[in-house]
């Protein structure tokens, strides 16, 4: 926990990472959930800055599929998948401040098997869809998976290690109202395997009292979401909310004890990329002290790219920087 002391939170923000007052966000105390990222709803809790929140989220599918004949083309109505809980109101912010998250834990919760994952018609990496192509829909097919922290039991052969993080949180945008299940500069649907217990999130607020959603945890996921599934999980996830005053970015950032990372949405992946790591070149500029072209030359050598999600209404991409190369 020292490196919390040298983060941008903890040197920046209001309680100076500094963990406050205890909140419990329930399913009964959330009531409806919400399936799109805007300004619209009523704050279902109000917080101050460094405030600790536990929340129960529903995983992505809002519980409605429960075994493998649960087809998600019968179960689900589209488009109210990726319920989020919230929004969080978090008091004294406003457009231009920025608002750090620091996930604390995130363990699943409900009967066993929790995990789901789910081959859909017209969606994923790999399959054509019916708006562009002649092809078949590939075939529908649910999985069920056994998730603690143990591990995840993908079969009876194999048990992938618990690698939980929280697929969707953010801030509400200034004025319009965007689905849940598209990323972009708020945040929203990222389906990044950074944003993990031990991570701290950084988004740039869009109004007052920033709104805060999260939702569409994870017990595990690959580079790029590949079907465009993760083991989706109901769970209880805990994180630290605190405010930074006046420190303006373009889009979301991370930062671990390790690296830094600036994120991009976008279609096409490259441009996704582009802008990342244009930020993360920004970043380095403005933060710690490099010259642009000297920046560049770093990003180049020791910048690395994760791939988030390739399936979403925009690409998620994430370019970091090891915190070793920058003093």
């Amino acid at each position: 926990m020292d490196w919390i002391n040298d983060s941008f939170m903890g040197r920046k923000a209001v309680a100076r990472g500094k963990a406050g007052a205890k909140h419990l966000l329930t399913e009964e105390k959330q009531g409806a959930y919400h399936y799109v990222y805007g300004p619209y709803s009523t704050p279902v809790m109000r917080i101050a800055p460094g405030d600790v929140v536990e929340v129960e989220t529903l995983d992505a599918f809002g519980g409605a599929i429960k075994s493998e004949s649960d087809m998600p083309s019968q179960v689900l109505t589209m488009p109210f998948v990726n319920p989020q809980n919230g929004p969080i109101a978090v008091e004294g912010a406003e457009k231009g401040d920025t608002l750090a998250v620091y996930v604390h834990s995130l363990l699943p919760r409900g009967p066993q098997p929790a995990g789901t994952t789910a081959l859909i018609p017209d969606f994923g990496g790999l399959v054509s869809t019916g708006l562009t192509h002649l092809n078949a829909p590939i075939p529908e097919r649910v999985k069920k998976m056994e998730v603690t922290p143990q591990g995840v039991k993908f079969s009876d052969r194999i048990t992938l290690p618990y690698e939980p993080f929280v697929g969707t949180m953010g801030v509400s945008p200034e004025i319009e109202a965007v689905s849940s299940l598209q990323p972009d500069y708020w945040g929203g649907n990222m389906d990044l395997p950074d944003v993990a217990p031990g991570s701290i999130m950084y988004f740039p607020v869009q109004r007052k009292d920033a709104h805060f959603f999260i939702g569409d945890c994870h017990g595990r996921q690959g580079d790029g979401e590949l079907c465009g599934v993760a083991v989706e999980i109901p769970a209880t996830v805990t994180v630290q909310i605190d405010l930074i005053k006046g420190w303006s970015i373009p889009g979301v950032r991370l930062e671990t004890k390790d690296f830094i990372m600036a994120l991009g949405s976008a279609r096409p992946m490259e441009d996704a990329a582009r802008m990342a790591y244009r930020d993360l070149v920004r970043w380095l500029v403005a933060d710690y002290g490099f010259e642009e072209s000297e920046a560049y030359f770093l990003a180049t050598q020791a910048g690395k790219m994760r791939v988030g999600n390739m399936v979403d209404p925009k690409y998620t991409l994430g370019a970091s920087m090891a915190k070793a190369w920058l003093g």
